[in-house]
């Protein structure tokens, strides 16, 4: 099984087959470690999710970016889950290609992020006919107060999918999901 090739919103890779919608739907309950108010299905990661002839659960994953510190926890979180609800063997794919994008969060997940405190992307990514992202600079909201009155302090903030901003207007600070 390979995950679609395109950017698709998390929530529209929702299985048909009753079987493997339930193992979505446990799947998808799996929070992110690094920002624990969205779910791999939120942030657009939880890629497939199938039921092999022998009962066996299956969930394919993909990693905000290569190196994500952060699945090792989601692979056992996931399993946890679905051995919990009766699965015999799960296994959990990570699959890299192709890579994951924020184009793939589903707009559930990005409102969390902003009553969170961190700044959802701004835009889409953008990739060129060669195959290398373009990123695209729009203003970015400030999560507290809504305005666009802010500024990069950090290309990198708590982790290295996010940025940090600060607000000129009530010069709080915030991490930025980056676009990518």
């Amino acid at each position: 099984m390979q995950a679609p090739a395109g950017p698709v919103d998390g929530a529209a890779l929702r299985p048909a087959d009753p079987a493997a919608a339930r193992v979505w739907d446990l799947a998808a309950t799996v929070v992110d470690p690094e920002v624990p108010v969205v779910t791999i299905e939120d942030l657009g990661i939880l890629r497939s999710a199938t039921v092999t002839d022998e009962g066996h659960a299956v969930v394919e994953l993909t990693p905000t970016y290569s190196g994500c510190p952060a699945m090792g926890v989601l692979r056992d979180d996931v399993t946890a889950v679905l051995t919990d609800a009766g699965y015999p063997q799960v296994e959990v794919r990570l699959v890299l290609s192709p890579a994951w994008t924020t184009d793939w969060m589903t707009e559930v997940g990005k409102a969390k992020l902003a009553d969170y405190g961190i700044a959802p992307p701004t835009g889409r990514a953008a990739v060129g006919h060669n195959r290398t992202s373009a990123r695209l600079s729009l203003a970015v909201k400030c999560p507290r107060c809504h305005s666009l009155n802010t500024r990069e302090m950090a290309r990198f903030g708590s982790t290295a999918c996010k940025a940090m901003y600060v607000c000129q207007d009530c010069l709080e600070p915030f991490d930025y999901f980056k676009v990518h």
